[in-house]
Order: C-alpha cells, then structure tokens, then sequence
C-alpha cells in the first residue's frame, strides 16, 4: 500500500499549547494568557499555557522528536504577540523572531519542510482589547502582521496556512463564549467574526500574491475544521437535508466563499435568514458581502488545508423553540452510531475521512489537499503502549490510500495531531494527542515516544502500509 511518489509525512503543533514562556523575552500577553489566568474553571482544574511542552527553551528535543519520527513536514504556528507583543509593528521583538528563524533554519539544514501558520487562536491581548475578530479593524490589524511574517520568513517558508480552524474559533470564542474572549454572543457574534475572519484570510493572501509570490514563490491557504455529516436515517429526506446543512454549516462556510464564488452557501443564508425573520430581527444575523468583497475574496487558496477528527450522525430537530444561536440555526441534532469506538470527545470513523476527501473533490475542483491536522487522544496517559490508538491510525492511512487510489483524490501530505502531548484547550493537559508523551509533572519536560510514534516512523519510512488494499 504504497503512497504516491513524493508524498508528504508530516506532524503539527501549535504556540500557545507547547511554547510555554508566556512572557519571556518580551513576549506579548494573548487572549489565552489572560483567559487561562482568570481562572473560574474555564480550563480543565484552571491549567495554562504558561509551560506547556516548554518548548521555548527546548525546541532541540522538539527537532529530535521530529528527526525520530522521519518527517518530511512539520506544521507549527507563529505567536503573534511573541513577534508582536502589542499586536502591532509598531514594535517588533528580536528574540521572538530569532526563536522562529532558529526552527526554520533547523528544519530545513535537517531537510524537514516548515508549513507555518500564521494565526492558531492566540490573539494578541492588546487587540482583543479592541475587539478582537468582532471589529473590522481586526482585518487590517491582520494583514500587516501577515506582511511582516512573509517579508520575514518567507525567503524560506513555502508553504503558509492564514488562520487554523477560522471556524471553530467563531463558535467557540464568539457565539458560545467558552473560548477567550470568554464573552457568548448567541446568534450573532460568530457570524461576526467568521465575516471578518474570511476577509482578513483573502487580505493577506492578496497581500502575498502581489506583493511577495514573484519571488518567494510559495503557497497559501487556510486550515478548515471539519467532520464528516451522515444522516442518522438514510431514508429519511429531512436527514438527509440535516446532514447537508451540518456540512454546509461547518466546511462549505467558508470554503465556498473562499474556493468558489466569495459567497456564503445559499442554504446557509437562507436558513439564517429564515430563523431570524422568525425570531423578529429585522434583518438577517448573518452579515452580507459586498459585491466588491465578493471578488476579492473568490480564489483565495493554493491549496486546501482540512483537519478530520471524527464524523457523527444528523437528524433534522426543529428549532420549535426559536432559540438564537449558531447550533440552533442548523435545526440540527448530532449523536454517534452506537457501535463506533470512542476516546475522549473522539469517535472513531475512518471511513469518514475518505467521504469528506471525495466531498471536497467533487465539490471544489478536485483541488491539491494537505490533511493539515487528524489524530486520536491516548485512552490511558498512564501507558507508552497505545496499540489500540495505532490501530486507529493504521485503518484511516488505509482509507486515505483508498482515496487517493479509488476515489482519485488530489491530496498530497498528511499531517498527524500532534508532535507532541500539549495543552489541549478547555481540556488543558488532560487529554493527550501526542505521538510522544510529555511529563508534565517534570520540570525538564522529557518526550518520550508512543507506540504509535514508532509505528508512525515506519511508515514513513516505506511511504505507507506494507499491507496490500
């Protein structure tokens, strides 16, 4: 079962969940700073980012683990109030950009290609202050600091990723509150911040395009969350219907704008503006684009970045109850099949993957796809021994070369979740996704591999499977 000649191994993290160093050398605060210190048990037992992995001061055993593993890739993101501490240009931090020189340069001296992420939910304090990604200004605010990255880093970074899950991070931060800000907005405020999330996205990327493409001659895209939708009753037309709404909700929101025609799906538009005529609201909550913005946010992405996890089952619910809010809209219920395994908030659904690939083919023109993130959390943290959790790599490895064998799908790199165990989140340290196990009951935050890290290395080193399909 071997991949395609070229094929991309990779492994992902992002800052504020290894970094640690919260405020060293001159470091910014971000949104996650401030959120994890207020406490409130927001955060599994009120745990930070203030450590994490610590890899500020031990990036060294981080390149190992990557040398360990064989990748040809590694996905990482940039703190912008560690570069930036105010948000702005206005001042720069030296030893903030000499830290992500030094990892860049390391990669590549080590022949690793760095898939850099610019924004990965750590928002400078100081412009949240101003109001985050509910304000316009956020969009400018956005493009400079891209600017800076490209002009920066980009002599020797190819391949960029805009903003990690811009998706979730409207519903989780901006409509349901339990991400900093930590303010809920129901109904509202995550349609807000995705419309200025999809502009600061097509902002940058044209700020690339014309200002850096030329001679860099790099990509860039955004990395889209999505699960995969299937309806709970297949017979059933309004499930049917409910499955489609889920994806269009999640994935096709800001893919279609950004991939298609710079504009929402019709059914996600006309489903808001259904609710909210009901709900009394003059006009609808979702913001429109402007036929200029339209054009300037068509076509925005060299490649598609998307991060599987899991796949549920739907069934229409009415929203009899006229609640306000982002789940409520999508009139929509999501449960598990009852014999799917589970860890954690993760159902196992290899299969998932392969008809979200095939979906996103057949919809978007069969674009270069980059699974960006995908992974499974250890069911006991106590143990090394994860063979169950390989068990579940080893089955979506064999869908993704189903995919690309089968169903034709263009896609190119795989990038597992995570490198390392980190700070999950709300979750905190409690649930781990690393291909190495970090203590972090120990001061020196020693890794030390999973069996899946050695299985993962394997088959990375035969670009794929030994088995046959």
């Amino acid at each position: 079962m071997a991949f395609p000649a070229g094929f991309g191994w990779g492994a992902s993290t992002a800052a504020y969940q290894v970094e640690g160093g919260w405020d060293a050398d001159g470091k910014g605060p971000s949104v996650w700073d401030t959120f994890t210190h207020q406490g409130g048990e927001r955060v599994f037992q009120n745990q930070t980012g203030d450590v994490a992995c610590g890899s500020y001061t031990l990036w060294e055993e981080d390149l190992k683990c990557i040398k360990q593993l064989g990748l040809t890739h590694y996905r990482f993101s940039l703190s912008w109030s560690r570069l930036l501490p105010d948000g702005t240009t206005g001042f720069i931090n030296q030893k903030g950009k000499y830290y992500y020189n030094k990892i860049i340069d390391d990669l590549l001296t080590n022949g690793v290609i760095p898939i850099v992420t610019l924004y990965h939910f750590d928002l400078p304090q100081a412009l949240e202050d101003k109001g985050g990604w509910l304000s316009e200004a956020i969009i400018e605010s956005f493009d400079k600091y891209a600017r800076f990255c490209f002009s920066t880093f980009g002599d020797r970074v190819k391949q960029w990723i805009t903003i990690n899950e811009p998706n979730i991070l409207a519903i989780m931060a901006y409509d349901l509150g339990v991400f900093p800000p930590g303010v809920p907005h129901f109904g509202t405020g995550g349609y807000q911040a995705a419309h200025n999330l999809i502009k600061a996205h097509a902002r940058s990327w044209h700020s690339y395009d014309s200002l850096f493409r030329k001679e860099q001659k790099g990509m860039v895209s955004l990395g889209i969350f999505a699960g995969w939708a299937e309806p709970a009753d297949t017979n059933s037309v309004s499930d049917q219907e409910a499955a489609k709404r889920a994806i269009a909700f999640c994935l096709d929101f800001f893919a279609k704008p950004i991939f298609i025609d710079g504009d929402y799906p019709e059914v996600v538009k006309s489903q808001i503006a259904f609710m909210s005529k009901k709900q009394g609201y003059p006009s609808s909550r979702l913001p429109e684009f402007t036929e200029e913005e339209k054009r300037m946010i068509k076509g925005t992405a060299d490649f598609f970045a998307v991060q599987y996890y899991t796949s549920r089952l739907v069934k229409y619910q009415e929203n009899k109850k006229e609640e306000v809010g982002f789940l409520q809209d999508v009139e929509l219920q999501v449960f598990p099949d009852p014999s799917w395994k589970r860890l954690d908030w993760v159902y196992v659904v290899p299969w998932g993957i392969r008809k979200l690939l095939k979906y996103i083919k057949d919809t978007y023109n069969n674009p270069v796809i980059y699974i960006t993130e995908n992974g499974f959390p250890q069911g006991d943290p106590a143990s090394l021994d994860d063979t169950q959790r390989w068990e579940y790599f080893r089955q979506t490895f064999q869908e993704l070369f189903k995919a690309i064998q089968l169903d034709k799908v263009n896609l190119k790199l795989y990038c597992a979740w995570s490198l390392l165990d980190n700070f999950e989140w709300t979750q905190g340290y409690s649930s781990r996704f690393g291909l190495f196990h970090v203590d972090f009951e120990d001061p020196a935050r020693p890794r030390v591999p999973y069996t899946s890290a050695k299985e993962y290395a394997k088959i990375i080193r035969n670009n794929g499977l030994k088995e046959s399909l």
